[in-house]
């Protein structure tokens, strides 16, 4: 069996209609990193509802390094969106004051939820929706910050895996150079995603792939010829993550409970 992950055909038409309907009249903001995520979920907004419609907001902080900002900047200008650029060390800086911690990894948190405030604050104000910019792998391994930048009003990338997603980004003409940057959040400095996942996108797509398709941890094993010490740690993401794909747990008490057997 071959666990190769590919795009389909009809994926960039179907996220197109889909953005296109989700949005109707509405503008729609977007976080733009300077990396390739945003940087698609950018071009596939602006091929639905055109680029008058989309708000392209770019977030540093101390440890942004400055070619992200100017690849933000410079992807945003090639689209013809607008373009806003707003430092959130200020607003990081308060809420570490009130929480008292130096651990990098609720700092990056905190990061992540500002920006979403920040987001959802232009959003409100401007009768906007939120594009998300998570991917599928991210989702599944739960490589994101619940309520921050996994929230989102829709999610245009969040079916692709991050193999997909790049395989997208040459189809719709996406620059080489974001194309090939090395993954990161850019939460801490050094930071990059397959560092912390642990292996690269190909062979993470590839298991998770397998996870879809309910394969077990053998037969993944047999199929991509690895060790199973890697798909037990991408088991081990997929598994412990569950709370971050579910808006709220709710006992049941009802006939019908929201996120549960009430879904929208």
């Amino acid at each position: 069996m071959n666990l190769k992950v590919h795009l389909p055909e009809f994926a960039e038409d179907t996220i197109i209609h889909f953005i296109r309907d989700f949005a109707g009249e509405r503008g729609v903001v977007i976080g733009l990193s300077g990396g390739l995520d945003s940087s698609v979920v950018l071009k596939l907004c602006t091929m639905a509802i055109g680029h008058e419609r989309v708000l392209a907001v770019h977030m540093p902080d101390n440890v942004t390094p400055d070619s992200e900002t100017e690849d933000a900047y410079t992807i945003a200008k090639q689209m013809g969106v607008e373009y806003r650029e707003i430092n959130i060390d200020k607003v990081t800086d308060v809420l570490r004051g009130y929480i008292n911690t130096d651990d990098f990894s609720v700092l990056g948190n905190i990061k992540a939820r500002a920006r979403m405030l920040i987001l959802y604050g232009i959003a409100n104000s401007e009768s906007r929706l939120v594009a998300g910019t998570s991917n599928k792998s991210e989702l599944l391994t739960g490589y994101f910050t619940k309520y921050g930048d996994g929230a989102s009003d829709f999610a245009p990338i969040g079916d692709l895996y991050k193999t997909q997603v790049r395989e997208l980004a040459k189809r719709i003409g996406i620059p080489e150079k974001i194309i090939g940057k090395k993954p990161s959040a850019n939460l801490v400095p050094g930071q990059y995603d397959e560092d912390e996942l642990g292996m690269d996108y190909e062979m993470i797509d590839m298991i998770l792939y397998g996870i879809e398709m309910n394969l077990t941890r053998e037969s993944i094993v047999k199929s991509m010829n690895v060790d199973m010490l890697a798909v037990e740690r991408i088991f081990k993401l997929y598994e412990k993550s569950r709370h971050k794909r579910v808006l709220l747990y709710i006992p049941k008490i009802g006939l019908r409970t929201v996120n549960t057997d009430w879904r929208e």
